[in-house]
């Protein structure tokens, strides 16, 4: 019986992590796992939601020492374009796993974007000294290749939940998130557009952390009822499960996060995807996804393309 550590994007109120996290405990219990702690920002909570133990981010050493296996993943965690820090973090996490001689596993990450010098020698250095690593999209893949590190291509740990496909019920689903470079008149861009498609339906806005979301969800949704449209909701406050329904009764979503992105394709929803980050980009390319910029204001054949599409 093995005993493991996990280690990620714990503890934040984000949908996407927590549902990584989810189907990951879910494949270790199902693999015999004795134990199974989750190093989370809220370890009460975490323990709760996910029914396994749980550790503060700062406080895993004692965890750490009585596992065997360190996990690192899924999402997005070895990359410095977020901060160096953060990047330094979860590396630290692995070196110190590898100093105690535990089996490291790279589960279904996405590697990079690294730009700084040391940020790329630590990482180089630590994954190949990994007992297994996994890797969501063939960038990531290539770029270890370049580095003399093999890995396993697989897909979002999303994709292998089995995520209802039901009725569609004519409603659009928007999910969107704060960043630098979301400005107001993309916004009233994108309102205006949404108006102009889906005068009719049911308009639902999704804040996948609300920390982070809410506000901009907010007032995108002052935007559209201001413009006329009446049948507008915010869904803040959301379990996995409550995102896992609520996305699955969408026609149409219009996803910023990865994860609506990857939840919307799961449940067979027409989806057009917000660039604001590589891996959503990489995504889009993977599933043939119509795919607007931050930077344009006509959205046009994008959207063209969205309502023609087939379900997924």
């Amino acid at each position: 019986m093995t005993k493991y550590i996990v280690s990620g994007y714990i503890g934040f109120d984000n949908f996407g992590d927590e549902a990584i996290a989810h189907v990951l405990v879910n494949k270790l219990k199902s693999e015999g796992a004795e134990k199974i702690t989750l190093i989370s920002s809220n370890p009460d909570k975490t323990a709760e939601i996910h029914g396994v133990e749980a550790c503060p981010m700062l406080g895993f050493w004692e965890s750490l020492k009585e596992s065997d296996v360190l996990v690192s993943g899924g999402g997005s965690l070895l990359q410095d374009v977020t901060s160096l820090k953060s990047l330094i973090y979860y590396l630290g996490i692995i070196y110190l796993a590898l100093i105690l001689r535990k089996k490291v596993i790279i589960f279904a990450q996405g590697i990079g974007p690294i730009n700084s010098k040391i940020g790329k020698l630590l990482a180089k250095n630590a994954l190949k000294h990994c007992y297994k690593i996994s890797v969501r999209d063939k960038k990531s893949m290539e770029l270890l290749k370049t580095w003399g590190i093999n890995s396993e291509l697989v897909k979002d740990p999303v994709f292998d939940l089995d995520l209802p496909k039901k009725g569609k019920k004519g409603t659009a689903g928007i999910q969107l998130r704060n960043y630098p470079s979301l400005t107001e008149d993309f916004l009233k861009a994108l309102a205006g557009e949404i108006v102009k498609r889906f005068p009719d339906k049911k308009i639902e806005i999704f804040s996948f952390q609300d920390s982070i979301d809410l506000d901009v969800c907010e007032t995108f949704g002052r935007m559209l009822k201001k413009m006329g449209l009446e049948d507008v909701e915010i869904l803040k406050n959301l379990s996995i499960n409550d995102v896992f329904e609520k996305v699955s009764d969408l026609e149409y979503m219009i996803g910023m996060r990865f994860h609506a992105n990857v939840t919307a394709i799961k449940c067979g929803v027409k989806t057009l995807a917000v660039n604001y980050d590589i891996k959503v980009q990489k995504l889009a390319e993977e599933y043939h996804l119509p795919i607007i910029e931050l930077n344009q204001r006509d959205f046009s054949k994008e959207f063209d393309r969205l309502v023609s599409s087939s379900d997924f």
